[in-house]
C-alpha cells in the first residue's frame, strides 16, 4: 500500500510518465527522407525548365539537324571540326537553306544542339544518381519507388523520342528543312508532362502523408474537375504551340486580330495537303493556335469565376494567379505575332507558358488536398 501523500503534492508526481506516442506509418512519412527526395525533384524540375528553354531556342536557331554523335565529346580538333561540317552539308537543310555557312556559323549550331542533349545526359545522371541512392539506404516512403521511377523512365522514352524527331529532318533529297511538326509536338508535350509529374510530386512531399489524407476527405470537387479540364485544356494549346513553331507559322500573318487582313486566312486550307493542313498548312495552324488561346482564356475566367465561391481563401488566391499568369501569358503571345517570333519573344512566350503550366497544378492541387483553414480564415 502506498504511502500518505502531502496535499501540495503534485500529482503524478514521482511516478514514471507514460511512454511517448509513437508516430505511425503515416505520421512517419514527414521525416528526412520526404524532405531529401523533394529537394532532389525540385532540382531536377529546375533542370527540365531550362531543358524546354534550350530546347526552343535550338529549334528557334535552327540548330538541331546536324548528324548525331555518339558521345559526349565534341570535335577536338579542326580536321574533326571539317568532317562534322561535311556530313552536315549532305542533308537538305544545308543545300535548300543554309548553303552560306562557313565552318564558324555550323559551329553556332552544333554547340546549341550539343549543349541540348548534353543537359538531357546531366538530368538522366541527376535522376538516376538520386534514384539509386534513395533506394539503396531505403529512405523512400512506402509507395513511392513506382512513381519516382517513372520520371526516369519517360526520360529514356523522351531521348529515344528525340532522336525519332531529329531523324524526320536529316533527310536527302527529300527537302526537309526542319524537323516534322507533329514530332515536335509530342517531344514537347512528354516534356510537359514530365515537368506535371515532378511538380505534383514536390506539391504532394510538401505535407505529410496523414495530413493529404485527411485534406483529401475535404476535396472541393467542383473547383478541382475544372481545374483538371483547364490543365488539359492547357496541354492542347501547348501541343498547338509546338505545330506552330515547327514550321514557323507565328512568321507567317503578323497582324492582329486579323490574319492577313480577314478573320479567315487566305489558303486556309490546301487540296493537294488534306489531312496534312492541321500539321503543315501555316495558316490554318496559327489559326487553330489563336482561337484555342482565346478559347482557354474564356474557360480560365469561368473556372476563376467558380473558385471564387470557395469557402477555402488559398484555393480563390490559386485560381486568381492562375487567371492573372493566364492574362499574361496572351499579351506576349500577341507581341511575338506582332513581331514575327523573334528569338526573344518566343522564347519568352514559352517560358511563360512553362509557369503557367506550373501554376495549374498548384491551384488543382490546392483544389484537390485544401489546406485546413481556422474560422479567421488563416491556415490552421
Amino acid at each position: 500500500m502506498s504511502g500518505k501523500r502531502s496535499i501540495f503534492e503534485e500529482v503524478g508526481e514521482g511516478e514514471s510518465r507514460p511512454a511517448e506516442v509513437q508516430p505511425g506509418a503515416i505520421d512517419r512519412g514527414r521525416g528526412g527522407a520526404r524532405r531529401g527526395i523533394r529537394a532532389w525533384l525540385m532540382v531536377l524540375f529546375a533542370l527540365v525548365v531550362v531543358m524546354i528553354a534550350v530546347g526552343g531556342l535550338t529549334r528557334l536557331t535552327d540548330s538541331g539537324l546536324w548528324r548525331p554523335v555518339t558521345g559526349a565529346i565534341p570535335p577536338m580538333s579542326e580536321a574533326d571540326w571539317q568532317a562534322e561540317f561535311d556530313k552536315y552539308k549532305q542533308i537538305d537543310q544545308w543545300a535548300l537553306q543554309n548553303s552560306w555557312m562557313e565552318l564558324s556559323d555550323f559551329k553556332v549550331i552544333y554547340w546549341w544542339e550539343w549543349g541540348h542533349r548534353q543537359l538531357g545526359r546531366v538530368i538522366g545522371l541527376v535522376w538516376a544518381v538520386g534514384f539509386l541512392g534513395f533506394l539503396a539506404a531505403r529512405k523512400i516512403p512506402a509507395g513511392w519507388t513506382g512513381r519516382l521511377l517513372l520520371p526516369g523512365a519517360l526520360g529514356g522514352v523522351q531521348g529515344a523520342i528525340g532522336w525519332w524527331m531529329v531523324a524526320s529532318g536529316v533527310t536527302q533529297g527529300e527537302g526537309m528543312i526542319s524537323v516534322a511538326s507533329y514530332r515536335l509536338a509530342v517531344h514537347l508535350g512528354l516534356a510537359f508532362v514530365i515537368l506535371g509529374l515532378l511538380a505534383w510530386y514536390i506539391l504532394q512531399l510538401g505535407r505529410s502523408e496523414r495530413d493529404l489524407l485527411q485534406a483529401r476527405r475535404a476535396r472541393e470537387v467542383k473547383p478541382f474537375k475544372l481545374g483538371t479540364g483547364l490543365m488539359h485544356f492547357a496541354f492542347l494549346q501547348i501541343l498547338l504551340g509546338a505545330l506552330v513553331a515547327g514550321i514557323d507559322a507565328g512568321r507567317t500573318f503578323t497582324d492582329w486580330p486579323l490574319m492577313g487582313g480577314g478573320i479567315f486566312p487566305q489558303d486556309m486550307w490546301m487540296t493537294d495537303l488534306g489531312w496534312r493542313n492541321f500539321f503543315e498548312n501555316p495558316g490554318l495552324v496559327q489559326f487553330i493556335h489563336r482561337v484555342a488561346g482565346y478559347l482557354l482564356l474564356i474557360f480560365a475566367v469561368v473556372v476563376w469565376a467558380r473558385a471564387r465561391r470557395s469557402a477555402n481563401p488559398a484555393t480563390r488566391r490559386a485560381f486568381a494567379v492562375v487567371l492573372g499568369a493566364m492574362l499574361v501569358q496572351v499579351v506576349p503571345g500577341i507581341v511575338t505575332v506582332l513581331h514575327a517570333a523573334p528569338l526573344s519573344l518566343a522564347i519568352a512566350h514559352q517560358f511563360t507558358a512553362v509557369v503557367l503550366w506550373a501554376l495549374i497544378l498548384a491551384a488543382r492541387f490546392q483544389a484537390g488536398y485544401p489546406a485546413t483553414v481556422s474560422v479567421r480564415g488563416t491556415p490552421a
